[in-house]
């Protein structure tokens, strides 16, 4: 994760050869590698309007809501499948949040459309926190521990949390001096 979160921030900063190598370490030393899905940070970073940035939260929010709730019928440990579920319920609550502050930036009060009326959404593809793609990330957990599940939920999390900095960030300096969207 750490390799990916750099190669992002890289790649961010205008570098034209950035590379993460799959399974760090272990991997080049000729062991055979195993990780985490791939993610998919770059994806994202076409978002420049407010709303598209809300947009593209909202979608990262709905991923990471599925992903965990497919992730606690999984598992067997139902103090575990709990954790999942309340997670799951956290990301939906998440979700509303960020509508109305989509609602407060667009002046609308209705958007039957939203997420996809300001963001082109992949048909057939969900993404999670980090950029991860829902159907890559499910597939490493089926045959992963619960600790690889949970290390990787923590780092989503944590990554996340950086990545809503930065874009409120970006909507902070979209503002012009008296507090407006410009």
């Amino acid at each position: 994760m750490r390799s990916r979160a750099a190669a992002a921030i890289l790649s961010r900063a205008g570098f034209k050869e950035v590379y993460s190598m799959e399974g760090g370490m272990h991997a080049w030393k000729g062991f055979v590698a195993k990780g985490v899905p791939e993610a998919g940070i770059t994806y994202f970073s076409p978002a420049q309007r407010p709303e598209e940035l809300i947009g593209l939260t909202w979608l990262l929010e709905d991923g990471s809501s599925k992903f965990y709730s497919e992730i606690a019928k999984i598992l067997k440990d139902q103090k575990a499948a709990n954790l999942f579920r309340r997670l799951s319920a956290d990301e939906e609550s998440h979700k509303g949040s960020l509508f109305k502050i989509y609602q407060e930036v667009s002046g609308l009060n209705s958007d039957p459309g939203f997420p996809g009326s300001v963001v082109a959404i992949e048909a057939g593809e969900d993404y999670m926190e980090g950029g991860l793609r829902l159907s890559k990330a499910l597939e490493w957990a089926r045959e992963e521990k619960l600790s690889g599940i949970l290390e990787l939920s923590i780092s989503l999390e944590a990554n996340s949390h950086d990545l809503y900095i930065k874009m409120e960030r970006k909507i902070e300096d979209k503002k012009g001096a008296h507090g407006e969207l410009l």
